[in-house]
């Protein structure tokens, strides 16, 4: 369950990838692309420039790069040449890369032109309410404390928390132990050791928590059609807090009060 350092610290440099590919998303124009050819760019840049693996593709089945969840899709958005992306939406682009046999993964909602005050309020709760997990990460905390901290900090804005989905261990394998829910009570679960490697991806609804799978057997939407963002980084446990192996340039500031 636990890394070695030497394991972090390639798993650090998958996560430094990672965030390069938003930093090059960031300088995109995403209106009027569609998710599947902001797929396309994503894969090729991930494969050519950076020299890397795209480790969703393949995965259970998965054909493509990432999940492109829009408005009231709450995960796992399959890339699609006919949906264009369009003044005032939210999407979330969840990627994962994998380099010297380590996984990293990560995801930001982007909103799309002039979404509503609304829409930008949830993106900036689910977005602190990552922020907020991050906070409770350390050695000897559980994760029910993690959990505690998002669902807390969601509630209280008047928003819901997806429990159906959650983080999860990484490393070698996209799925590890231990699974990381987003709501819980502190005090209680998996104790946190230095050397873990997990998730943290809270999805967070406008509306109710209840979600439903559509059709194709991969799309999350919320059962109300409410508005979801998420956000999500993979973290370390380390000798003294946290460790956020996907951190952004744009976030250094965040990590500096974190820890």
């Amino acid at each position: 369950m636990t890394k070695t350092p030497e394991e972090i610290e390639l798993m650090a440099e998958s996560g430094r990838l990672l965030a390069s590919v938003f930093t090059h998303l960031d300088g995109m124009t995403l209106l009027g692309q569609s998710t599947l050819q902001i797929n396309d760019l994503v894969e090729a840049f991930i494969v050519n420039d950076l020299q890397a693996r795209p480790a969703s593709k393949g995965q259970y089945g998965y054909a493509y790069a990432l999940n492109a969840s829009c408005n009231e899709v709450v995960c796992h958005g399959v890339p699609s040449a006919s949906r264009y992306l369009q003044d005032g939406d939210l999407v979330n682009l969840d990627i994962t890369l994998e380099k010297n046999g380590y996984i990293a993964d990560s995801s930001k909602t982007y909103p799309i032109g002039a979404v509503s005050p609304a829409a930008q309020r949830l993106a900036d709760i689910a977005y602190e309410a990552l922020w907020q997990g991050i906070g409770a990460v350390r050695p000897g905390g559980r994760l029910g404390d993690v959990g505690h901290a998002i669902q807390r900090y969601a509630h209280a804005h008047g928003c819901s928390v997806v429990r159906e989905y959650c983080g999860h261990g990484i490393g070698r394998e996209m799925h590890e132990p231990p699974e990381v829910l987003h709501w819980g009570k502190p005090g209680t679960g998996v104790v946190l050791r230095e050397g873990m490697v997990f998730t943290i991806e809270p999805m967070i609804n406008a509306g109710k928590s209840e979600v439903k799978t559509l059709r194709d057997g991969w799309t999350v939407v919320t059962r109300d059609g409410a508005l979801s963002a998420q956000f999500e980084h993979t973290v370390a446990v380390t000798a003294d807090g946290v460790r956020v192996l996907t951190l952004r340039p744009d976030e250094q500031t965040r990590v500096a009060v974190v820890t």
